[in-house]
Formats: structure tokens, C-alpha cells, sequence
């Protein structure tokens, strides 16, 4: 509904009641299986990757020294710690120099596998994105990628690591390979959970209520277009098909591309860890998660969801949760 070296995300057992009948279960699993997917092992793009990259790419990612200030690093807005599951659970964020952003930080666990990034898609691929945020005077604002350069090139350890990890590089430190290495670790941020147990035929993974909510889920149609393995991230889509979102300053992918046909046009955010991933929509607008799953229920379904229904899905969502590794 709306709204990374090398890390893997588990979640505990669960003690589970079946929907009603062994059958049923199993019906619901492979309905589930024809709209959604367990996550994949590797993210694309992952094949070129090297533990050296990788570990570049983290210590980059946490470095606060990429920003005009030193203040503020990636993982400022894109927490990987205290259960904030890659972003900061703040409506919009704070830059380097103290300016709001105007858009909700989206997280970055298992943001590889969207098929575009950034809500209005302006980036096509994680390493894209990654050297956006740097440049951008709101966000940590350094001057130029030369600039960026300039002070790698500065730091003898950066200097080490970036000639691991591009050893066929002429001039290791570029820019271009700043934004690989980043790309490189969030890459490993794979968030698995006791859904991709369920829909890998384990009946137990999901308790009642949540078989009932992924029932639901399915039968209103909210996979029309939070499906595949992210539930979601896979297209944009207009925000308020039946209806007008409250919020009409920011006019989306339109933005981007002055299509009169991509106003109000959003990436769909992926739904896994959304319990944890508030406050939601582009705008962070709202913070309870039942009254984000009620709002799109009028807007994209044209759906009055009563309580019972709202409730249920939003235990399904729930399930959606990766537990993070220790020592991110």
C-alpha cells in the first residue's frame, strides 16, 4: 500500500495458528506465489562486486567527511542501527547545513531491486542515486564531484582502499567509483523475513490473523501494484486514483519529466520492514500505519476497508519485518 561488508536480516520463530484448514493454507500460499515472491539471494548488478568494494563502500556510506561539513554521512538519513531499518522515521530530513528536505528519506534495505530510485525515479540504479545526495545543496551539499575527489584523494586509507578496490583503474579515486563502491555494499542489504518462509511453503511462518491480512491483501488488490518480491517498487503509479491526495505541491515524476501525463505520478515503495518505516508516503505525512493502509484503500482501490480488514492487513504488513544483524 505504499509506502546493506556483506549483512543478511532473519527473523525469529513464530508460534503460528493456520488460517483455518491445512488446504486453505496451502490455496492461500500459491495464490500469494502468483503476485508476490521471496526475496531473491543477490541484488542486480552484484556479480561485479568484491569484498573490498563492499567494505569501500561501507565505510563510505558511514563517513560524514562526504558532506561540506563533515557532519553528515549517508547513514545520517539511512539508519542501519536501533531498529530503524535504513532510514530515520523522520517526515523529511535534515541536511548537512540544516535544511529540510522535501521528500520522506525511503529506506535502503532492499532498495537494489526496484526498478528505478528516489520517489520520482530520476535515478536508474542504486550507484545512480548514491552520488546524488553528496551533490545535492539541501542534503550534504559538497560543491562538485571534483570537490569530493579532492578530499578522498587527501586520505591516505582512502587512497589504500580505493586501489583494492579498483585495481584496474588508471586513477582509482573517481567519482564514478565512489558511487560502485556505495552501490556495492547496500547491495548486501538483504532484508529476508517470516514471509519469504511462508510463501516457501511454510504454513507456520504467518499466524491467523496474518494469513487473513495476506488474504485480504490479495483479494482487494492491493497487488495490482505492491506485487513481485518487494511488494512493490516495480512502477510508478498515479497517488489518488479515486481520489486527490491532500498534499498537491508536489506534483511527483512530473517533476522530472514535464509530462502533464506523470503528475502526482510516485515510485510505488516496496512494503517489506513498512511497520518500522514510517512516517509514510512521499511527504511522511502520515504516521500511523492503519491510517495509511485506510487512506489508499479510498484513493487507489475506490475501497471503504472496514476496521477489521484495516487491522488485518496491517498484522500481514507486519510480517513483512526483517530483523537487522548486530554490528551494522
Amino acid at each position: 500500500m505504499f509506502k546493506h561488508a556483506a549483512l543478511a536480516f532473519f527473523v525469529g520463530a513464530v508460534v503460528a495458528t493456520p488460517l483455518v484448514h491445512a488446504d486453505d493454507v496451502d490455496r492461500l500460499i500459491r495464490r500469494a506465489n502468483r503476485y508476490l515472491a521471496p526475496l531473491p539471494d543477490t541484488m542486480p548488478g552484484a556479480e561485479h562486486d568484491t569484498a573490498e568494494r563492499v567494505s569501500l563502500g561501507k565505510t563510505l556510506f558511514f563517513d560524514p567527511r562526504l558532506s561540506v561539513n563533515d557532519t553528515q554521512s549517508c547513514a545520517f538519513c539511512h539508519k542501519l542501527d536501533d531498529g530503524k531499518a535504513g532510514m530515520d522515521n523522520l517526515p523529511t530530513s535534515p541536511g548537512a547545513q540544516g535544511q529540510i528536505g522535501t521528500r520522506n528519506s525511503p529506506t535502503v534495505l532492499n532498495a537494489g531491486w526496484q526498478f528505478t530510485q528516489f520517489w520520482d525515479g530520476r535515478a536508474s540504479d542504486l550507484a545512480d542515486q548514491a552520488g546524488q545526495p553528496i551533490l545535492n545543496p539541501i542534503e550534504m551539499a559538497m560543491p562538485s564531484e571534483e570537490a569530493v575527489v579532492e578530499k578522498l584523494k587527501g586520505i591516505d586509507d582512502y587512497r589504500t582502499a580505493f586501489a583494492a578496490a579498483f585495481p584496474d583503474a588508471a586513477d582509482p579515486v573517481s567519482y564514478e567509483n565512489l558511487k560502485e563502491a556505495i552501490a556495492a555494499f547496500e547491495r548486501t542489504l538483504r532484508s529476508e523475513s517470516r514471509f519469504d518462509d511462508f510463501l516457501r511453503g511454510d504454513k507456520a511462518a504467518l499466524n491467523e490473523q496474518e494469513q487473513k491480512g495476506l488474504d485480504t491483501f490479495i483479494k482487494v488488490n492491493c497487488t495490482r501494484c505492491h506485487d513481485g518480491p518487494l511488494l512493490g517498487g516495480g512502477l510508478f503509479e498515479r497517488l489518488g486514483k479515486y481520489g486527490e491526495y491532500p498534499n498537491q505541491e508536489d506534483q511527483g515524476r512530473f517533476t522530472v519529466t514535464g509530462d502533464e501525463a506523470d503528475r502526482m505520478k510516485f515510485k510505488v515503495s516496496q512494503l517489506r520492514n513498512i511497520a518500522r518505516t514510517g512516517p509514510y508516503f512521499h511527504d511522511g505525512a502520515i504516521a500511523d500505519l492503519a491510517e495509511a493502509v485506510r487512506l489508499m484503500g479510498t484513493l487507489e482501490l475506490d475501497i471503504a476497508l472496514d476496521d477489521q480488514q484495516v487491522d488485518d492487513i496491517v498484522a500481514f504488513l507486519g510480517a513483512l519485518d526483517g530483523k537487522e544483524a548486530e554490528g551494522n
